[in-house]
């Protein structure tokens, strides 16, 4: 979650810290060979971690498994075998091949891989590129399985079959924060799904963050801490992703022990799902954020106390955690417990683990003897532990405080490990690759990366072409040391063309004709030959998923982060409209202008082309989601131009223009949330249902529903007259929200804005931030219920929208 830097992490006035500096330059210079690629390292990683993998016959009944839960009807149809990477000339592969039935077998279909994974992958392209199949999210349509034939006519492959490799090992899977964005209230069941999902796209590299307070507990126990003195560490559940990386504590908790004791059984069933599929999970490590009782059992240890990380009043009640200094020997000692514990819970299932200690925080000083012998203290904690320990790190930080890590400061960090031992993640390649300027990271180990999403928005968006050029052209450019790709989104569950398209760069070795794969992707999941679909989607990859300006914060329409600002203080605005579009142009003004980056006309023209065709593919749950926000993101933008008109006729003192607009935009709303409500999967129901699912008590029941409210709307604490400043980062268009909650805050604000116009009175932006808070507040603590099945015929409530406001 990319958020501002907060102060220095480190104190430069510790008595040892310039002893450290002087006593430590020499790591610099032992460790400065790693920067030396050493013959077989990777391949050595890759061998030693196939040998962890579970048995032939105990990946192929897992293989089994997936294809039971996907498509029983056909589970004699396919024959899955285990091959060696001999077999696919080093590399991992799959192989499809046509069955020869000459002992009366029903299997039509053979399908080797070197893991289970690479089986399902395989299994995963027969059913696309022979079958016209697709497969989803369930939240963003689900499958579209009805075109496959029945068993006994499935389409045979040529002569002797389809081979492909992997061209890179890894397919790495989630952002640090999907565990909260996303994953929070699951059970079993929807990660049995997901898991299924990885396994289809061949992902092979996931992490797996699942139940780690648990072990927390029992490591921080050896160290005299107590469950009293975890109840102020450990954050709520839905804000977990934050306190472990030290940003906040305490907020939103303390943590059950039915939690603690269910997300343990949770992390046990995804790993052993994972293993048996042979995927490589990726464990957490030791970051250095410890609780406020260890300052005080440890007196002489280097811990320091952060800064405040976005609350309002710098509450050291949720804020300033505790970070303990790498260098200083308790943090080995921790480290090597933590990994050790895990271990003991879980078996010895991986060599990588996760750790961005420098994340969103830099040292106190540039020196990079001091930076090279902190990172060696992180991998140091790792090894003790693992002897064959990875250190897999988010490249975020170069990107987020690339005013601190120059080339030297990067160097001094990424070779503080000998080569093979760190393996970099280019979170934000598809937006601004790191490769390219560090020299493949000054020849490091690295897997290219995609971002995407920040907060679990829901916002039609996506860089298509990067997405299908960029992992090839990171892996064949000279002196690549590029080890996989990977999906590191924030939230899940949308734009489901986004996700199909990276998934298969893990198995692409070349570049393709992009416009030709989406029209055989239209074809896929709408299940059949639609001329008018397959125009809008030419018209959406040139626009909606053609961002090409760099900018990342692409969710900020007005409905669903409302901007808190006073116009009548920031008059200094000037309005055009050309084309239909409207600009402001600021000048000293407070105002946040929604990201654009193409003619929303243009949009409207492919959600034309979907509304002529929907009686046709009415049927289609897939063809439903991409209606319903295809016309969502219309109407978004629309509600936009709305609020600036309405700000507009404020500014020129014109109450009736602000009434109409102002009117407008609320009536957008409403008629967004109508919409919405007319599809299963655009309900805020069932992300409160699915957070109460999982109490086992009343108390359990409040505070996981306060959780579930708080994280997609104020996200934080507040005061009566100041809002959170993470306020909607996690905003949902969902109904439900829309109209319980924007829709509230809207019509208060216009209300007030209107009164104060009428009256000649400048506006009162604190009494409607104590009007709007107090609101706010009380909606987080309810506890009423919304629907969690769909209402209504969404096609006909898009026709009627898209006549109603483009007709």
């Amino acid at each position: 979650m990319p958020f501002s830097p907060g102060p220095n992490m480190y104190s430069s006035n510790h008595p040892k810290f310039f002893i450290l500096t002087i006593l430590l330059t020499l790591l610099v210079l032992c460790s400065s060979s790693s920067a030396v690629r050493e013959p077989g390292a990777i391949e050595s990683l890759l061998n030693l971690l196939d040998s962890k993998k579970p048995s032939p016959s105990v990946q192929e009944l897992a293989a089994k498994g997936v294809l039971r839960r996907l498509l029983p009807t056909h589970l004699s149809s396919f024959d899955f075998k285990i091959i060696t990477k001999d077999v696919c000339g080093g590399k991992s592969c799959f192989q499809i091949s046509n069955c020869k039935n000459s002992s009366g077998e029903s299997s039509e279909i053979k399908i080797k891989g070197t893991t289970a994974v690479d089986i399902i992958s395989g299994l995963h392209w027969y059913l696309k590129y022979w079958c016209g199949a697709h497969v989803s999210w369930d939240k963003t349509g689900g499958t579209q399985l009805g075109v496959v034939p029945k068993p006994g006519s499935l389409p045979p492959v040529k002569d002797d079959g389809l081979k492909i490799q992997r061209p890179v090992p890894w397919n790495y899977y989630q952002n640090v924060v999907t565990s909260s964005y996303s994953y929070v209230w699951w059970d079993w069941e929807r990660w049995e799904k997901e898991i299924d999902w990885m396994a289809l796209q061949g992902v092979n590299l996931p992490l797996a963050f699942t139940g780690q307070e648990t072990i927390w507990e029992s490591v921080f126990a050896e160290f005299n801490v107590t469950k009293s003195d975890l109840n102020n560490f450990f954050g709520g559940p839905s804000f977990l992703a934050w306190a472990r990386m030290g940003n906040l504590h305490g907020w939103g908790g303390p943590l059950t022990q039915n939690w603690l004791q269910m997300q343990l059984i949770l992390q046990k069933k995804i790993l052993s799902r994972m293993l048996e599929l042979g995927m490589i999970p990726v464990l957490p490590s030791f970051s250095g954020n410890v609780p406020a009782a260890l300052k005080e059992i440890f007196p002489k240890a280097n811990i320091s106390r952060l800064g405040d990380w976005n609350t309002v009043n710098g509450n050291p009640r949720w804020c300033c955690t505790y970070l303990l200094d790498p260098s200083d020997p308790l943090f080995v000692k921790i480290g090597e417990a933590f990994i050790k514990q895990q271990i003991k819970e879980y078996g010895d299932v991986t060599d990588i683990y996760s750790c961005d200690t420098f994340n969103e925080n830099s040292p106190p000083t540039s020196d990079p003897a001091y930076i090279s012998s902190l990172g060696s203290a992180v991998y140091n904690a790792m090894s003790k532990a693992d002897k064959d320990a990875v250190w897999l790190m988010q490249g975020w930080l170069f990107y987020s405080d690339s005013s601190f890590w120059k080339p030297p400061q990067m160097k001094a960090l990424l070779h503080s490990v000998p080569f093979g031992k760190m393996i970099v993640l280019d979170l934000f390649a598809d937006v601004k690759p790191l490769w390219k300027s560090s020299s493949h990271f000054y020849n490091t180990p690295y897997i290219w990366c995609m971002l995407h999403n920040f907060g679990g928005n829901i916002e039609m968006y996506g860089i298509l072409d990067a997405v299908a050029s960029g992992p090839v052209d990171a892996r064949v450019s000279e002196n690549s040391t590029m080890l996989g790709v990977g999906m590191c989104m924030e939230g899940i569950e949308q734009n489901p063309v986004v996700y199909e398209l990276m998934s298969e760069m893990a198995f692409r070795n070349d570049p393709f004709q992009l416009e030709e794969w989406l029209t055989s992707y239209s074809r896929r999941r709408y299940g059949k030959v639609v001329n008018q679909v397959e125009d809008a989607w030419k018209i959406l990859h040139r626009t909606v998923y053609n961002c090409t300006d760099g900018i990342a914060d692409h969710n900020k329409d007005y409905i669903v982060e409302f901007p808190d600002w006073d116009p009548s203080v920031n008059r200094n605005l000037v309005g055009t409209q050309p084309n239909g579009r409207f600009f402001l142009l600021e000048t000293g003004s407070s105002l946040p202008l929604p990201h654009l980056w193409y003619n929303n006309q243009d949009a409207i023209n492919a959600l034309k082309l979907f509304i002529d065709v929907g009686t046709e593919l009415s049927k289609s749950l897939t063809f439903r989601y991409d209606l319903v926000d295809l016309t969502r993101q219309c109407l978004s933008k629309l509600a936009n131009e709305e609020y600036l008109n309405a700000i507009h006729a404020f500014l020129d003192k014109n109450a009736t223009a602000l009434s109409f607009h102002s009117l407008k935009f609320l009536k957008l709303i409403e008629d967004i949330d109508k919409l919405l409500a007319a599809d299963d999967n655009f309900l805020l129901g069932t992300w409160l249902e699915s957070a109460k699912h999982l109490a086992l008590n009343a108390d359990e029941m409040k505070q996981n529903e306060w959780n579930a409210r708080t994280q997609v709307t104020m996200w934080y604490d507040n005061t009566k007259h100041l809002q959170s400043k993470l306020h909607d980062y996690a905003n949902k268009f969902w109904s439900g929200l829309l109209e319980e909650y924007y829709l509230p805050r809207a019509s208060t604000y216009f209300t007030r804005l209107l009164k104060s116009l009428k009256e000649n009175k400048d506006f009162k932006l604190d009494d409607w931030r104590k009007e709007w808070i107090a609101f706010s507040n009380k909606w987080q603590a309810g506890t009423e219920f919304y629907p969690v099945k769909a209402r209504g015929d969404a096609l006909s409530i898009a026709k009627d929208l898209y006549q109603k406001y483009f007709g």
